[in-house]
């Protein structure tokens, strides 16, 4: 699993580089404006767009940009437009991909992912193919520096209501049931410690290991499915060597 922990942190540190082009910010404002339209725009009775608000936060995406996605959903007529959608896939290896999608137009959203799975090496699969691998669950990230013990951190999450966690050699996961999230990370945040990120995941019950070759076709086929213009968030179970996640992301 460490290979693909490692591949998450990536993930994080690529969210950095595309807030610099607006990238990141227009995911997030998607985000913000579906959770916004679902359960409506005050976030003391919204838990997601509480989350959605939370994210936007720790991004430091600008208050009007924030502002104007609230808006959208609730006096925009474009934003009833938009549907969230669910592809499921598999990319080399055999490994399992689920992609979460906000589109307005989904001709042309399931034509951009197939088009990519087919020139990455895989292939878009049928509605149930693949998501009974994958649980629904709350993650809070830490990066922990030298004199933070990941254990410990874990420790505080736990009496808190989380019920698992992963410590890497310079940070941990938390894992909560989704409705736990928030207040777990509230008490993470009142113990001293304050997480990198947090969000609800879909977390691969079981991964697939990749040699170097498979596992460099896989990364170059997310990260194409993560740059479409419709496409929210990318999931995957492949467990990448460490070497090959090195020299990826110099």
């Amino acid at each position: 699993m460490a290979g693909h922990s490692k591949w998450k942190q990536i993930k994080r540190q690529k969210a950095v580089v595309d807030a610099k082009r607006g990238a990141l910010f227009t995911k997030l404002g998607r985000d913000i404006t579906m959770a916004a339209k679902a359960g409506g725009p005050d976030p003391n009775g919204n838990a997601s767009l509480r989350l959605a608000l939370l994210k936007a936060k720790e991004n430091n995406m600008p208050a009007d940009i924030v502002d104007r996605a609230i808006a959208k959903a609730v006096g925009d007529a474009d934003s009833s437009q938009l549907a969230e959608i669910l592809y499921e896939g598999y990319g080399p290896g055999g490994t399992a991909v689920m992609i979460e999608a906000v589109t307005d137009n989904r001709n042309r959203t399931v034509a951009d992912i197939r088009n990519v799975f087919t020139r990455g090496g895989g292939n878009l699969g049928e509605s149930g193919s693949v998501a009974w691998q994958f649980a629904t669950r709350g993650v809070i990230s830490l990066d922990l520096s030298s004199d933070t013990d990941g254990e410990e951190v874990a420790l505080v999450a736990i009496d808190a209501g989380a019920e698992d966690f992963s410590v890497d050699d310079d940070s941990v996961a938390i894992y909560t049931k989704p409705e736990d999230l928030m207040a777990v990370r509230q008490s993470l945040v009142e113990a001293g410690h304050e997480p990198s990120g947090a969000d609800i995941e879909r977390v691969p019950t079981v991964t697939v290991s990749l040699e170097e070759k498979e596992a460099l076709q896989a990364l170059r086929l997310l990260d194409k499915l993560e740059d479409l213009d419709d496409v929210q968030r990318v999931y995957s179970n492949a467990d990448f060597p460490d070497a090959v996640l090195a020299s990826y992301s110099e």
